[in-house]
């Protein structure tokens, strides 16, 4: 027992080691077996993962409970191991056998390194190579009998880092490699409370729920069953005095443009001067269609509206169906509401559906100058009067002022969402669907509780020095009070640079100043190129949906698609073994091929479910504001990093088979050990899996079996890599590039500024969506 005990204790000295040298973020608690049990994993179950956070002005306590399981048919003996963040400290450690509290100690990362090398050996699994930190929190558990569980706690406090007040927290959630099971409950709960007002508050990792209590608190919550974890949680927050706060992350590759992150938001807590003033045209559709509980949940929806109008907002209300009939000759004030809602009560649904004569009408009373939101709901298609979904938008076009933006909500799957997609698009709003079994009046509220109160119109923003592109959204919404805009973006060169940002409140501009903001010109934050990826694709995607397909788009998505391995419905190709896309050239074939395909499919309708289905997942991409995407069992992603597996191999998307000549690196060899040893960074790329093909520094490294790797001298310092494709082309040569010219207008039928050697995602689920309705 004692030798087995040295044993596990080895295992979780080195094991921590790991933990100590490659990245701040690492896999959460584990516990190791040893020997490992021949019928299960070497790791035991996780049953539920909750963390409980609590920040204080940047000091963050963390309390994890964990519950493991053994699900071996032998009692085993085990190690706990916990990855600590740089400078945390230790507050509790919990877990009772045979009524006796268990004592666990920090390893430090010196003490760990002296064993790193033989803990991989014995172990042989490159996944912990991922498992990586500053210290490492361990401890010894025995007896652990089958079927038993482990239940254990942790607490540690650490000071948060805090740049030009971007406070950031990040919590080692990565436990795919090493729970043989999906865990039935994992939950992260974060109460914040700051002296200074908090802005945005952002997680690029997971999706998220945030509840703001005034400008200093804010909770934060994730919740999800049966999941294995895929990545660490991140969570950013953002402070300032001032009324809008700015905040800017950014990464780049040396010789090649780098990609930022905007967050943009106001106080939480605004006097009623400082909220624009707005008119609001309700335009609802009565149509024989809506009868029953359509049209009852919609006049609700009008009721919720005016109830919350702000004090300076003025309102009409327009019903159509056949004919189109107004509640007011022109825009009312708060006096009218008793009878707004009086004539709301009187609505029937009957007749056909007169979009176009509702929509100029409505846009008729639209004052140039004046804040204007246009809310159009309706449960089909256009049968009365204009009825061409061309002509419906020209007409618009000539019609609407500059000032309004138009939100539209499809009820039902019976709309063109072309058609509303559109609308929206083109007039600064966002469109939404009430799909079969939800409720008009629930979600209609949910937005306008969003944009009731706006507080910054026609934002602006130039970058003084830097030259900005290829940014999205765009053009930039307004700012409302609760909101916040995430916006990405392509730039060259880097430093420090002010940024200024203009708008309208109640038709005075405004102007703010953010100076020493830093555009980094070497590394920085690596989710921000696949988030930026991932919202071109969703673009590039919508382009072709409201448009048309073009070939030069689907070359486009394809490049994505595999530089930043995003999976999603569009890009199945991906998976598939035969799709060549480590050369240009089988790009170029592959992107052929795929638009071959879309070229002789049948258009897919504009109505039905399946046309609904698919404005939503596309408008998901472009929007989206998580960088982790959907990865499987053949795409995995490190990092900037994407790797596809084939045959057997998982290989880098960066890897040219045309020009690089890999070196074949022995697994678990002198040359493998030395590597990491020497680069501990790269650990995290090898822990893909035993047999892993890597492009690091300009140099294609491939892991071979043991005993068939070359001999070579492992470099101790890195070449500055060649880039592999040219520069992105920025649509305006003008040193000082605001976001608003910054990106072609989104009715562009092909959008400029593409990147000729960015890889990966969306065509195949473009094509899944053709071929499969």
């Amino acid at each position: 027992m004692k030798r087995l005990t040295s044993a596990i204790t080895i295992i979780a000295a080195v094991t921590l080691l790991l933990l100590s040298n490659i990245r701040p973020a690492l896999a959460d608690g584990i516990i190791i077996i040893n020997p490992p049990p021949p019928e299960v994993n070497p790791y035991l179950t996780v049953k539920y993962h909750h963390v409980t956070v609590t920040i204080e002005d940047q000091v963050a306590t963390t309390h994890v409970d964990q519950v493991f399981v053994n699900e071996s048919r032998r009692q085993v003996e085990g190690v706990y191991v916990f990855p600590l963040p740089q400078g945390a400290t230790i507050n509790d450690f919990a877990m009772w056998v045979d009524g006796k509290r268990l004592e666990g100690e920090v390893l430090p990362a010196d003490q760990a390194r002296r064993i790193y090398e033989d803990i991989v050996r014995r172990q042989r699994d490159p996944a912990l190579l991922e498992y990586i930190g500053r210290n490492t929190f361990r401890a010894s558990i025995f007896p652990i009998a089958p079927g038993a569980e482990k239940r254990v706690e942790i607490e540690y406090t650490q000071i948060l880092p805090m740049d030009n007040g971007l406070v950031h927290y990040s919590y080692p959630l990565d436990t795919e490699r090493f729970s043989p099971k999906p865990i039935h409950d994992v939950s992260i709960n974060i109460e914040i409370h700051s002296r200074e007002a908090i802005k945005a508050v952002y997680s690029p990792s997971h999706p998220v729920d945030v509840e703001r209590r005034g400008e200093h608190n804010a909770t934060v919550g994730y919740e999800e069953e049966e999941v294995l974890p895929k990545s660490d949680f991140e969570l950013y927050y953002t402070v300032s005095q001032q009324d809008i706060g700015l905040n800017l992350l950014s990464y780049a590759q040396e010789g090649e443009d780098g990609f930022f992150l905007m967050l943009l938001a106001p106080r939480v807590e605004v006097e009623g001067r400082e909220i624009v003033a707005k008119d609001l045209l309700l335009v609802l559709d009565t149509s024989g269609s809506m009868r029953g509980a359509k049209i009852e949940q919609a006049k609700k929806a009008l009721n919720y509206v005016l109830d919350h109008l702000n004090a300076e907002d003025r309102f009409n209300l327009v019903a159509f169906s056949t004919g189109v009939r107004t509640f007011g000759r022109g825009m009312s004030d708060l006096d009218a509401r008793p009878a707004a809602k009086k004539w709301v009560s009187g609505l029937v649904a009957k007749g056909g559906t007169n979009i176009n004569r509702a929509l100029e009408e409505a846009l008729a009373q639209v004052e140039p100058g004046r804040p204007t939101i246009l809310i159009f709901l309706t449960d089909g298609l256009a049968t009365e009067g204009v009825v061409g979904t061309e002509d419906i938008l020209r007409n618009v076009k000539e019609a609407a002022p500059e000032n309004v933006r138009i939100f539209t909500f499809g009820v039902g799957d019976d709309v063109n969402t072309i058609l509303l997609d559109r609308l929206a698009r083109e007039h600064r709003g966002a469109s939404a669907y009430v799909r079969p079994g939800q409720h008009i009046d629930e979600e209609v509220s949910a937005f306008y509780a969003k944009v009731s109160a706006p507080v910054l119109s026609d934002i602006q923003v130039d970058f003084g020095d830097i030259h900005v592109g290829d940014t999205y959204p765009y053009p930039l919404p307004d700012l409302f009070v609760g909101s916040q805009i995430v916006v990405v973006g392509r730039y060259r060169g880097g430093g420090e640079t002010t940024i200024t940002v203009r708008g309208l409140v109640n038709g005075r501009e405004q102007t703010f100043e953010f100076p020493n903001v830093r555009f980094n010109t070497q590394g920085g934050t690596e989710f921000i190129p696949r988030l930026w990826a991932t919202r071109k694709i969703g673009y590039l995607l919508n382009q072709i949906r409201l448009h048309g397909e073009s070939e030069e788009l689907v070359q486009e998505i394809v490049e994505l698609a595999v530089r930043y391995g995003i999976l999603t419905p569009y890009t199945s190709f991906l998976v598939n073994q035969d799709a060549q896309v480590f050369s240009e050239k089988g790009r170029r074939s592959t992107a052929e091929r795929e638009y071959r395909v879309l070229a002789t499919a049948t258009p897919a309708a504009p109505s039905g479910k399946v046309a609904v289905d698919e404005a939503e997942r596309r408008t998901q991409l472009e929007k989206s504001e998580t960088a982790t995407g959907a990865t499987g069992q053949a795409v995995k992603v490190v990092g900037d990093k994407a790797f596809l597996l084939r045959d057997g191999v998982w290989i880098d998307t960066t890897f040219d088979a045309e020009r690089m000549k890999p070196i074949k690196v022995g697994f678990m060899s002198e040359e493998y050990m030395e590597m990491l040893n020497t680069h501990p960074e790269w650990g995290a790329y090898f822990a893909v899996g035993e047999r892993v093909l890597v492009v690091l520094a300009g140099q294609a490294y491939q892991v071979v079996p043991e005993g068939e790797g070359e001999r070579f001298a492992v470099p101790t310092s890195l070449p500055t890599p060649t880039p592999r494709s040219p520069l992105p082309q920025v649509a305006t040569p003008t040193p000082r590039l605001p976001i608003a010219t910054a990106v072609p207008h989104p009715d562009a039928p092909t959008c400029q500024g593409a990147m000729a050697g960015i890889v990966l995602p969306a065509l195949a689920a473009l094509l899944f969506s053709r071929r499969h309705p």
